[in-house]
């Protein structure tokens, strides 16, 4: 007998035993709960009209997009749609109060969802910061253009915080839904489930996955959905190094990314969206082996170590040997990314990185660059540069490394054509790919020469 769904939807609990866990969270809304205020939008989590909020026992009021979660993946959670906002007294909620008292409700088709992305910001107790409340709007697009009353509405209620839920009762045992999709607890019965249904997708966060069921209407015959387990879901802070999950979401991962390496800050801000990144993980990054990526070419740079487990047992691998060929890893087919671990900055070393894309927020690079460099006595002892979007896999720099080493900047960057020949496509020409690599190993000196001048990359 299969497992039923369980979760609290706008304060009520809801069980599903008849409904298949692959329809998505904003088909099963609309249709079947009939809570019509989420809209679809782009079916693809950009536009952010599907907008709900998971609500956790922590404190976190996390905004997610409900076209490309699948609805297995919401059992345990609490989830609030617009439906279910409301005052103390019944009435307005300050967030539906202010967004009509700033007359930023226009057309009313995106409303719904920037009025659940601004109870995500309020209920996290922001400040009215500018940079702040759009960093919380990136992942909401408004097609009236009318966005000056919203941000408004947005700094009425900043700071207003909110009660975290009531923890609710968490299962004790892996889980099964409709024969199809696997829910384990253990990183045992992950690694069976593995072994036993090889041709399973994994399932971590689901933005990348998640398109399958809702802009290619073709969900996958079974997943294995890996969030549950306990050694994939935990940050471990070392006095040296940092080891993270593989499914750790990446609005669970940033704090400790950005205090460890403070460039991230803005890097991972044009990562998604706030709705994305309550969703997506590092680990699905990589899994996918995107060669345009955001994660990898950061990855690399910071020499991460992967650590892959199967019933045969662990085996630690460097991410430098992971990328094989487009879309193509090292990861056997029984096998799963447990946890990838990176070494913290020594005295002498710096990082930086870059995403150059067609727009700033909501877009896929064009090019991406990471570089870790450990300076000793005014000179550059080591040096790691990645970039994505160059090759058929994100790839370090090799040759620039060494040139750089030996002959400095100058014949690092005369050296970049000898590691890279990038494709022509929409995003980009090769010579154009080639040349904003090469300018932006000309900041990285430019950075050096003065760590503390910020030095900002905008959208191309």
């Amino acid at each position: 007998m299969a497992d039923r769904i369980c979760f609290e939807l706008n304060d009520q609990p809801v069980e599903l035993s008849d409904v298949s866990p692959m329809v998505t969270l904003l088909d099963w809304l609309r249709e079947t709960r009939g809570l019509r205020g989420t809209k679809e939008g782009c079916a693809e989590g950009d536009c952010g009209a599907c907008t709900v909020v998971v609500e956790r026992a922590d404190g976190r009021h996390e905004a997610m997009n409900a076209c490309i979660a699948l609805l297995g993946q919401i059992d345990g959670q609490s989830l609030r749609t617009v439906e279910g906002l409301h005052g103390q007294d019944g009435g307005l909620h300050p967030v539906q109060r202010a967004m009509a008292e700033s007359d930023a409700t226009q057309c009313g088709f995106c409303t719904p969802g920037f009025v659940m992305t601004a109870y995500a910001f309020a209920s996290g107790g922001e400040a009215a910061d500018l940079e702040v409340i759009h960093d919380a709007l990136a992942g909401n697009l408004c097609r009236c253009t009318g966005y000056r009353p919203i941000v408004a509405a947005m700094q009425r209620v900043a700071g207003l915080g909110a009660e975290p839920a009531v923890a609710l009762p968490q299962r004790d045992r892996s889980a099964v839904y409709d024969d199809r999709f696997f829910a384990p607890r253990t990183l045992d019965d992950l690694l069976k489930l593995r072994l036993d249904h090889p041709d399973a997708l994994l399932l971590a966060g689901g933005t990348d996955l998640g398109l399958l069921a809702s802009r290619a209407r073709k969900p996958p015959r079974s997943v294995i959905h890996v969030a549950h387990v306990p050694e994939l879901s935990a940050i471990v802070e070392g006095k040296d190094e940092i080891t993270i999950g593989a499914a750790v979401s990446y609005a669970h991962a940033m704090p400790v990314l950005i205090a460890a390496f403070p460039a991230l800050r803005s890097y991972l801000a044009r990562l998604g969206s706030r709705q994305i990144r309550t969703m997506g993980t590092i680990g699905g990054n990589l899994g996918t082996a995107s060669p345009i990526g955001d994660m990898p070419p950061v990855l690399l740079a910071l020499e991460t170590r992967l650590k892959l487990a199967s019933r045969r047992g662990t085996r630690e691998l460097p991410l430098d040997d992971f990328f094989l060929d487009y879309r193509k890893t090292a990861l056997a087919p029984d096998e799963v990314i447990q946890s990838l671990t990176m070494p913290r900055l020594w005295p002498g070393e710096h990082f930086f990185c870059d995403k150059v894309s067609k727009r700033r927020d909501q877009d896929i690079s064009t090019v991406a660059g990471a570089y870790r460099v450990r300076i000793r006595n005014d000179r550059i002892e080591n040096a790691r540069l990645a970039f994505g979007g160059m090759a058929a896999t994100p790839k370090r720099a090799s040759r620039a490394e060494a040139t750089l080493l030996k002959d400095g900047f100058a014949a690092a960057i005369a050296a970049l054509p000898r590691d890279f020949q990038p494709i022509d496509d929409w995003r980009g020409t090769s010579a154009y790919r080639l040349q904003v690599a090469m300018n932006l190993l000309r900041r990285l000196e430019v950075r050096l020469a003065d760590p503390q001048r910020p030095v900002e990359v905008e959208a191309l």
